[in-house]
């Protein structure tokens, strides 16, 4: 008995269909692609005006050293944004997680105790930065202005204003595996902030955690009702800041194998804050990415060497930071406005 075979005919998708499906594509992904194409546009500025600087791979080998310094906080600090929260505390607390991992280190001679030590304090440090503001009802932005005074001058207590010398850490495993080199052209920690960039954005995007998030960052008394603890998840993001900050104070002072306990942390606030809100992060919660954040930590790295090379002083770079600052808080507010 013959068998017939069941023929289809092809599925024919029309012009119209492609374009609306760009169309479509485009509304949802508008904010990563206009911060896709300001990178892009800004880098061909640079290397039109700055060729030799913009076309030679150093400059960016020494761009992929310095960025996960302040990248690796502002993943994190995407989160706490959304959340309609802020922190202002993580440079203090990248210093005092390497007062952890010095004090341990010098018990036990273990580079790995002591970063675990370091780990441990930062989180610490994030997660009773999160217990104040929960559990006392003090707005995050005076809570952590207060504790960043206060982590900074326990650090200051605790080692006597005298920094440490961290060259004994140079030959170690441990020393490769956060700032080593591969091939002598990528730096892992740029290895490390795309790591924790997919980790971050898994938990934003494919984990009710971060569907918790967008819900407290849109109303929270709404969340409360859903269902959501709405008191955990915020420590929780404080305390992932805090991690994350212990992280990146642990990396940058082995990149200089040295401790510097008055200054550790202080110069990092403007670009991680000005890379989460040029990213596309609003001030008012419920709205950022993480893909934009990672491409804003790109620009603010960029702007320092660039206007340099380009024959401006580095006095600009704060200026630029500001306004950037203001100018994405503006479009948020205007935007806000428009949707209401």
């Amino acid at each position: 008995m013959a068998t017939q075979v069941e023929q289809h005919e092809p599925v024919i998708v029309s012009p119209r269909s492609q374009r609306e499906s760009l169309a479509r594509f485009v509304r949802r992904n508008g904010l990563q692609l206009g911060i896709i194409g300001v990178f892009l546009v800004i880098l061909l500025v640079l290397i039109l005006g700055a060729g030799r600087t913009f076309l030679s791979p150093n400059i960016y080998t020494a761009l992929m050293s310095t960025i996960p310094f302040f990248g690796i906080v502002a993943m994190p600090l995407t989160m706490i944004v959304i959340a309609r929260e802020i922190d202002l505390s993580f440079g203090s607390i990248m210093a005092i997680s390497i007062v952890g991992y010095v004090l341990v280190y010098n018990s036990t001679q273990s580079v790995f105790l002591g970063f675990i030590a370091a780990l441990i304090v930062g989180f610490v440090a994030g997660l009773l930065n999160g217990v104040i503001i929960v559990r006392l009802g003090i707005p995050s932005l005076i809570t952590t202005i207060g504790t960043m005074f206060l982590w900074r001058g326990a650090v200051l207590i605790i080692v006597n204003g005298q920094g440490a010398s961290l060259t004994n850490v140079k030959d170690t495993l441990l020393h490769w595996l956060l700032v080593g080199r591969i091939a002598k052209f990528i730096p892992v920690q740029f290895l490390w902030i795309i790591a924790i960039a997919l980790v971050v954005w898994v938990f934003q995007n494919r984990h009710r955690f971060g569907a918790h998030i967008y819900l407290i960052g849109d109303n929270d008394n709404s969340a409360r009702l859903m269902g959501v603890n709405v008191d955990r998840t915020r420590m929780l993001i404080f305390a992932f800041v805090g991690l994350a900050a212990a992280l990146a104070g642990v990396m940058q002072s082995m990149e200089v194998n040295s401790f510097f306990p008055a200054t550790l942390g202080d110069g990092y606030l403007m670009p991680t804050l000005a890379a989460v809100f040029l990213g596309g992060t609003s001030v008012f919660g419920g709205t950022g990415t993480i893909l934009g954040t990672f491409v804003g930590c790109l620009i603010i790295a960029i702007i320092n060497p660039g206007m340099i090379a380009i024959g401006l002083t580095g006095y600009w770079t704060q200026f630029v930071y500001g306004f950037i600052i203001v100018v994405s808080v503006a479009m948020h507010t205007i935007m806000r406005r428009r949707a209401v």
